[in-house]
């Protein structure tokens, strides 16, 4: 399986870190946010991943690559288990030359996929999930006939719907909407549902034709939401929800969510930070 990891937003709710480091390599309790990101592809069967970047990323290459300045750390198993996940799968970077939308970044990778369905992983979002999260979607592509393009969807709140693209339709099937209407970022008034497209998604090859012919939006950025819309328009295409959990690296309140949460469930510190939010809160 192909996946597709865009990656070259500007991360500009996290400056001045995000002024010389990609929001992607932001620390997770003990390694970057881009390598979780590798890491679900990879358990989910993903042999084969390509990240978009920009100008400003050269150092999630730099991760993934060969460091002979470390040689000298053998059997350091942080660093075995990158090198394994590098060797698991190959990686591909391409350069998103302006900073064009979500939909811009996955138009870059029509000729590495081809003519076979794909996954999308967003660069700065963790999935904690039972089967891998591309694993459900893939699952469920197949079970709905294998030609139409599934999303994963949850419900949000009012307060966080100007974040998301918003899908509405009929569910067809428990767990599973036939999208039909598709709202980018709408204010509460505007939401025709509170379903919002969290960020992966299994893409049949026409969405590449989709977001050809999508006009870019008032940001002057072609948005992956409405080249779905216009996609619906000659394929079916369903929102899907999945078990397990999601951690957005979005904004600096929900990367600290992150580190905390997945912090008290690491075998090294979780039992000493448990104690220290235990004792925080007396």
């Amino acid at each position: 399986m192909k996946v597709v990891i865009p990656a070259a937003g500007q991360g500009v709710r996290f400056l001045p870190v995000t002024k010389s480091m990609p929001k992607e390599m932001l620390p997770v309790v003990d390694r970057p946010v881009i390598q979780y990101v590798v890491e679900e592809a990879a358990a989910a069967g993903a042999d084969d991943v390509l990240i978009v970047t920009g100008r400003t990323k050269r150092a999630i290459e730099d991760h993934f690559d060969t460091s002979p300045e470390l040689s000298h750390l053998a059997g350091v198993p942080a660093l075995e288990a990158l090198e394994a996940l590098a060797g698991r799968v190959r990686l591909h970077y391409i350069r998103q030359r302006a900073p064009l939308g979500l939909a811009d970044a996955v138009a870059y990778a029509e000729r590495h996929v081809g003519p076979e369905p794909f996954g999308v992983l967003l660069g700065d979002t963790i999935h904690r999930c039972e089967p891998p999260l591309l694993e459900q979607l893939r699952a469920r592509f197949e079970e709905l006939g294998g030609r139409s393009s599934v999303l994963a969807i949850e419900t949000v709140p009012d307060e966080k719907l100007g974040d998301y693209g918003i899908v509405d339709g009929p569910e067809v099937r428990p767990g599973v909407v036939e999208v039909q209407r598709l709202v980018e970022k709408p204010t509460p008034s505007e939401a025709p549902s509170r379903l919002g497209i969290t960020g992966a998604y299994y893409l049949t090859p026409g969405i590449f034709d989709a977001i050809r012919a999508t006009p870019p939006g008032r940001d002057g950025q072609v948005q992956l939401t409405d080249a779905l819309g216009r996609l619906a328009r000659t394929e079916k295409v369903y929102g899907v929800t999945f078990r397990g959990t999601r951690y957005d690296i979005g904004d600096r309140f929900l990367w600290l969510r992150a580190n905390v949460e997945l912090g008290v469930r690491d075998s090294e510190v979780g039992d000493r930070l448990r104690v220290y939010l235990e004792r925080r809160e007396t």
